[in-house]
């Protein structure tokens, strides 16, 4: 049975974003000492945080000033709409500068009952306290009572260059070119590690998807839409035990047979990015021929260095570093391993990535954080290949195919079933 919904006022006493009777924590039974052993981990799940700290960090807004901001959210005004609501474009005056006006995303929560308020309730609970460059920033938020029942809106940073998805697709007029590919792949897994592994608690993404992956106008890559996040396990715990939402190609695909949820999710959601990166299709695409629908079964015949350029999309137009290409598939591999164990954690591919993009001859601004983890198994992994694809160090030339270790995925490639989506 679902709770009642939470009142504005009750905001500033919510504790965890695992509210609700769908989701919960499988724990582990105590020890009836109070020394806990700590896993020797690159991360730390000590406790979970505070949120009273959100409304020192969050502006509440007044119905009435959204209103103006959007023009009374006109059509004019209006950006798309998602699942969860409308979302418009407006103007407010900064918190900084009075005297300066700064342009802002306004989502409107749509009439969906009390699912719908709860992930409204885990966005501002979460970016309120959440804040890292590759995380869409979180201006503030309203709840107000209103004759057409009470109106939930956030109000974040706006994102001119909206999402990959859409550049990545034949709308766009604008092409991504290879470098500003790894670019974006690194923001991001950039802003995954950082969730992982960057604080005292652990935040799972859960919908890691290149729509929530918002481009701004530098193009720099962050993540956002939040309202399906979870907390991480808590000390001691192996997972979380969830409802299975998400959206279809993206969830690994022990999560979805068992509703298990660990940050290993998040990784295999990345390692089927990096093949939209690499390809410019979508995960599952209906409108291609039955053979192409599904990306991961697609590309599976063509991961060697002779075949490999035929998946390569071709909107590129040759014009991208075959070498670095074939590198980012083994760090997509690794993530989509089928084993969630054998997935790296995302500061290890975050390294990986970190040094295809060193390798690039083209300088690419760097994003101010970084989360420098040493993984000396990835000069291993990228052993050279045939012709362009070598790397001269000593060592035993061995050819990058789909049938050995990092492509173990392919002999379980899951067949996709509809999830509930965001």
């Amino acid at each position: 049975m679902d709770e009642p919904p939470t009142s504005p006022a009750q905001l500033s006493t919510i504790h965890s974003f695992n509210s609700g009777s769908t989701d919960h924590t499988t724990s582990r039974p105590e020890s009836k000492s109070k020394s806990v052993h700590v896993p020797k981990k690159r991360f730390r799940k000590l406790k979970y945080p505070s949120f009273s700290r959100r409304s020192g960090n969050l502006k509440e807004f007044r119905l009435y000033e959204l209103k103006s901001a959007t023009n009374n959210f006109s059509l004019t005004s209006k950006l798309g709409e998602g699942g969860f609501g409308p979302v418009y474009t407006g103007t407010i005056k900064s918190q900084r500068d009075a005297a300066t006006d700064l342009r802002v995303a306004v989502k409107q929560l749509g009439t969906r009952g009390f699912q719908g308020h709860k992930e409204w309730v885990t966005e501002v609970n979460m970016l309120g306290i959440v804040q890292h460059p590759n995380l869409v920033k979180l201006v503030g938020y309203c709840a107000e009572d209103h004759e057409k029942g009470i109106q939930r809106l956030l109000v974040y940073e706006y994102m001119p260059n909206r999402c990959v998805e859409y550049h990545l697709s034949n709308r766009s007029g604008t092409l991504l070119t290879w470098p500003m590919r790894l670019k974006i792949a690194q923001d991001t897994a950039r802003g995954l590690a950082y969730l992982h592994e960057g604080m005292d608690f652990q935040v799972i993404f859960r919908d890691f998807k290149s729509s929530n992956i918002l481009l701004d106008d530098q193009w720099n890559a962050k993540l956002s839409d939040f309202g399906l996040a979870r907390l991480g396990p808590k000390e001691g715990d192996s997972h979380v035990t969830t409802r299975v939402v998400g959206t279809m190609g993206y969830s690994a695909p022990e999560y979805i047979q068992t509703g298990r949820l660990t940050s290993k999710n998040d990784v295999y959601s990345y390692g089927v990015f990096l093949y939209e990166l690499i390809t410019g299709r979508r995960p599952m695409d209906r409108n291609r021929p039955k053979g192409e629908q599904n990306l991961l079964e697609w590309v599976r015949p063509y991961l060697d260095d002779k075949t490999f350029q035929l998946i390569v999309d071709p909107k590129l137009k040759g014009q991208y570093s075959l070498r670095s290409a074939l590198k980012l598939s083994l760090i997509a591999n690794k993530c989509l391993s089928s084993n969630p164990k054998s997935r790296p954690e995302m500061s290890e591919v975050l390294e990986m990535v970190n040094k295809i993009v060193a390798a690039q001859s083209e300088t690419l601004p760097k994003s101010p954080l970084q989360v420098p983890v040493p993984f000396d198994a990835f000069d291993v992994a990228l052993k050279a290949s045939e012709n362009e694809i070598m790397e001269n160090e000593g060592k035993t030339t061995t050819s990058i195919n789909a049938k050995h270790g990092d492509s173990a995925w392919f002999p379980r490639v899951w067949s996709c079933k509809p999830l509930a989506t965001c």
